[in-house]
């Protein structure tokens, strides 16, 4: 410092220079640790971040989605096991209730490419599907409902698929599909399906349910048959955890949001050192009863944020801000 004074005191005009050339020396160095800073007043307020808000899919976990498990007909199995003769509505509706495609080149969304491939291991194509099913209507996913519908042309009639988080899926069911045999839906039935979505988010898969309804008018989510669930897995990134944990030796604390369940979500946040105990997760659903002020009294104790939808995020912020 004592150097670059005189330089600068000697000759003035050298001043832009010496600056110039010490910030080149500083990009250098941030270049040789994979770091490029285009505005330098974000490395300030980098530095005064204490608090870390971060996605789960995608962000802290591959993105890499496979089926590992099934569960139909009052019964978990892996999917080995599953038989397109079997499980015709399982595996045709989570086929046909998709819009990712596999064929000549991997597009959409991964957990649907996810799906097709778990049809692709049988010899169940949806380009294959729907030429003898097209596609008539449909009702987009959305955040606030969490499922999707797509309605298809079957023979004479249609038959409506519906894929989404179980325990939304659920809401909207009045009958099961029990060995190709449709009947009421009994609360015996509800909690067979609620332990095996559980036992599966206990394992950080990720959970969807498949329901249908045949020859209804439009496009309704109710009174639907339940057919069963399918358990995805996206391991965490390798990198993630080492992040948390310099995070935390730099007293930052990091947050999990997902819009997961509850169980997946702990499970991953727990290997990766976010969490520690399921008292630090909240459910969408728990936000929905709260207001900021509420969640500000008790943020400071909460890791993990699941089932969430985008007002729920700009709540946690305001209540993580309102604590400084």
């Amino acid at each position: 410092i004592t150097a670059i004074s005189l330089a600068v005191a000697a000759v003035p005009e050298g001043l832009p220079a010496v600056v110039t050339i010490v910030l080149a020396l500083g990009v250098q160095r941030l270049v040789k640790v994979n770091t490029i800073v285009r505005r330098l007043p974000s490395v300030e307020t980098l530095g005064a971040v204490s608090v870390v808000c971060s996605d789960k899919t995608g962000t802290l976990t591959q993105n890499r989605m496979t089926v590992v498990r099934c569960f139909s007909d009052d019964e978990s199995y892996g999917i080995s096991k599953l038989a397109e003769s079997k499980d015709s509505h399982f595996m045709k509706g989570f086929v046909l209730c998709n819009d990712a495609s596999i064929e000549g080149g991997r597009y959409g969304d991964p957990t649907e490419i996810a799906l097709l491939d778990m049809g692709a291991a049988h010899q169940v194509s949806r380009s294959g599907l729907e030429t003898a099913m097209p596609r008539i209507d449909e009702l987009a996913f959305d955040s606030t409902r969490k499922m999707m519908t797509t309605k298809h042309r079957m023979g004479e009639g249609t038959v409506a698929y519906t894929k989404g988080a179980p325990d939304q899926v659920m809401k909207h069911c009045t009958h099961i599909l029990i060995n190709d045999q449709r009947r009421p839906m009994e609360e015996a039935d509800r909690k067979s399906i609620m332990g095996a979505m559980k036992e599966m988010s206990l394992d950080a898969l990720r959970v969807l349910a498949l329901a249908y309804r045949e020859n209804a008018e439009g496009v309704k989510e109710e009174d639907l048959t339940f057919v069963g669930l399918v358990g995805m897995i996206d391991p965490p990134r390798p990198e993630a955890k080492d992040a948390v944990t310099i995070f935390k030796g730099a007293s930052v604390r990091t947050v999990m949001i997902t819009g997961d369940h509850r169980d997946t979500a702990f499970a991953i946040a727990r290997e990766l050192g976010i969490a520690q105990h399921e008292e630090q997760c909240m459910s969408g659903e728990q936000l929905d009863d709260m207001t900021v002020e509420d969640l500000t009294k008790i943020v400071d104790n909460l890791r993990v944020f699941a089932r969430v939808s985008p007002e729920h995020k700009v709540m946690m912020v305001k209540a993580l801000r309102a604590k400084g």
